[in-house]
This record gives structure tokens, sequence and C-alpha cells, in this order.
């Protein structure tokens, strides 16, 4: 089913970033005539025990593979919100800079999205919860298996991507 505003795009690969020191959500989809369609998707876990600036170079390296090995030519990724936290945020800040630097890098182009556009796009409801978000996710891309928040959180930021391009 076409869900795209401009059915005349040619193929491209997106790739959803959801940013985080901890858990970085990745997932990538195909658009094809106007047709959005699942790749791929998965998390990058950082071992909080290792030096700061070491996690970041893993997040940098497997998003610099996830990249080069999906071809993708576009990618979209969360805009930061400031927790409660202020420690949080920074560490979500860090994550977030190592993968657009990552996306600049490899010469894919990054826009960034607001959460409420995110569910909004999907949705139609800027406050939606995630589980309603997801249930939306397996109507557009039906037979997709979510396993945990952070990569439904990412497919979430490439569909919206799609939709939007």
């Amino acid at each position: 089913m076409s869900y795209l505003r401009n059915s005349q795009k040619t193929k491209i690969r997106v790739l959803g970033i959801d940013p985080g020191l901890r858990h970085t959500g990745w997932a990538v989809i195909e658009i094809n005539s106007g047709t959005i369609s699942y790749v791929a998707s998965g998390v990058i876990n950082t071992n909080s025990k290792k030096p700061l600036a070491e996690r970041l170079g893993e997040i940098h390296k497997n998003l610099n593979t996830i990249i080069l090995d999906h071809n993708t030519s576009s990618a979209a990724i969360e805009e930061t919100y400031v927790n409660k936290n202020y420690s949080s945020s920074l560490k979500l800040a860090h994550a977030r800079g190592a993968a657009m630097v990552t996306a600049n890098a490899c010469g894919v182009e990054l826009t960034e999205y607001p959460a409420k556009t995110v569910k909004k796009t999907l949705v139609g409801n800027g406050s939606a919860p995630k589980d309603q978000v997801s249930r939306m996710l397996s109507i557009i891309l039906p037979g997709v298996a979510i396993r945990n928040e952070d990569e439904s959180d990412a497919l979430a930021i490439a569909v919206c991507h799609g939709l939007h391009c």
C-alpha cells in the first residue's frame, strides 16, 4: 500500500535513529514508488563500565557499518529533549552527536524530528503512548517483529521521515 505523498520518488533507503548512550535504536526502511518496506533494525548496546569516548566510538562504528551495509541515502533522528535529570540529557546529547557526525561523515542527509511530530505523523496525536505508535507500525509494516522500545522508536522515526520526504 502506498502511504507517500510523492509516489514518483525513486527507491531510497532511510535510516531512523533513536539515540541513547546505553541503547541506540536503529531501523532501515526502503521507499520504492510510494511504498514503505522494512529492511532491518536493531539496537546498538554499549557497556556502561567503559569510558565515554569508547562508547561513543562504538555507536559511531556500528552506525557507520549499518549505513554502508544497507546503502542508506537519508537518515532521521529524534530531537533532544531535556529531562529533569540533566546528566541523562547530557549523555543522550553525546550519543545523538555521535550519530549525527556519523551520518554527516558518510554523506547521508540527516533530518531531525521532535517526538511529538513523529507520533502525530504516525497516529495523528502528538501525545500518543508508545504502544499506540507500535501498533500503527505493525499496520504500516505488516509482519515486522519489533523487539523493544528503542527499535520501535527508531522505526517510527524512519517511517515519519519517509512520510515527509
